[in-house]
């Protein structure tokens, strides 16, 4: 089996990469990374990228379609990650996170890929007052990045997909850890608080609705995708990745953190105004379509996850919401030294 991951060298790329060779010991996984964030590595003990068979370096505007040849499934993972970056390169987001996929969705069903997967979001609901939010309820993206990931399904949707399946994988937040670890998601940034300052500043008044997901369920979830057939959801497929038992409130977060690391003081801006990104949602028929690849991490074990392996590494910047593990100062920083255009790409490339 052969397995093309688009933007591997982020954050959720070397979980997943870990997970498929133990799954497919035999399988050929190969990545495709333009290295934006090669260097953001949290460990030093080995690199994640050689659990792949092969490492490939460019550009997903660019992506050659040869590279898809013989592949029996492609994991879509790249793309500008959250919404402070899509606010910040909005033209650009759309360009990646929409235009390119939709290309390499194509080049894919004409390289007989028999599956492929995009990595969607649940932030395409928004803010949604009352229940949880099913796949067929309306939708509010708030954001740039919430509306390449729509368009995206969209288009997707409506393509001829020939004998391929498409499968949207609208995951709730991520969490955890890995070998590339952000720190600017909402529990991560908790941990790193309270491990640095002992303090956790929360800066919303604690009730918007936040679903979960640690990063390893994140990885479960595409193994069930890239061998997903179409009986099972039909052909084209969006779905809400995560569990319904991880749907939180921010300031539940903030106190789970703090019963995991004792001494940890918890701050709640009760006069803030409402946070215009709140919603809960409905993951039955992940459950239903996915019996076997259910999410098994809980909230303690990702905290205590994220905690030992903080401490393995001796991370005390209590300014990291300032350095490398936040992706749109790598960004920032890139470009102020010359090394990256403003429309992302590598300078002289």
């Amino acid at each position: 089996m052969k397995v093309v991951i688009t933007g591997n060298m982020g954050y959720v790329g070397p979980v997943l990469a870990q997970h498929l060779r133990r799954v497919f010991p035999r399988a050929e996984l190969v990545g495709f990374d333009s290295g934006l964030f090669a260097h953001c590595l949290t460990t030093a003990e080995r690199f994640p990228e050689s659990q792949l068979s092969l490492q490939v370096f460019g550009d997903v505007r660019s992506l050659g379609a040869s590279l898809l040849q013989g592949a029996d499934a492609v994991v879509h993972l790249a793309a500008v990650s959250n919404d402070p970056m899509g606010n910040r390169f909005e033209e650009v987001t759309d360009e990646i996170n929409f235009r390119s996929s939709i290309e390499i969705a194509k080049k894919a069903r004409d390289a007989g890929v028999k599956n492929f997967v995009f990595a969607s979001s649940c932030s395409v609901y928004g803010f949604a007052e009352g229940g949880p939010r099913k796949e067929s309820d309306p939708l509010n993206p708030l954001t740039a990045y919430a509306r390449s990931k729509i368009a995206t399904e969209k288009a997707l949707r409506e393509l001829e997909l020939g004998q391929m399946n498409a499968t949207c994988l609208r995951f709730a937040t991520a969490c955890g850890m890995s070998d590339r670890l952000r720190l600017d998601l909402v529990l991560n940034d908790f941990v790193a608080g309270a491990l640095t300052s002992k303090e956790i500043s929360v800066l919303s008044d604690g009730t918007p609705w936040r679903p979960l997901i640690d990063v390893r369920d994140m990885a479960r979830a595409i193994e069930w995708a890239i061998g997903r057939e179409s009986v099972n959801g039909g052909q084209f497929l969006a779905v809400n990745a995560g569990s319904d038992q991880w749907n939180y409130q921010v300031g539940e977060l903030a106190e789970a953190v703090a019963t995991e690391i004792p001494g940890t003081r918890t701050s709640i801006n009760t006069n803030a105004p409402p946070d215009k990104r709140s919603y809960r949602v409905d993951f039955s028929l992940f459950r239903s379509l996915a019996p076997n690849h259910q999410p098994t991490v809980t909230l303690a074990q990702s905290v205590q996850g994220l905690r030992d392996g903080l401490r393995a590494i001796n991370f005390s910047d209590s300014n990291f919401r300032a350095s490398k593990n936040v992706r749109l100062r790598v960004l920032d920083d890139h470009i102020a030294s010359g090394r990256l255009t403003e429309q992302l790409r590598w300078s002289g490339a």
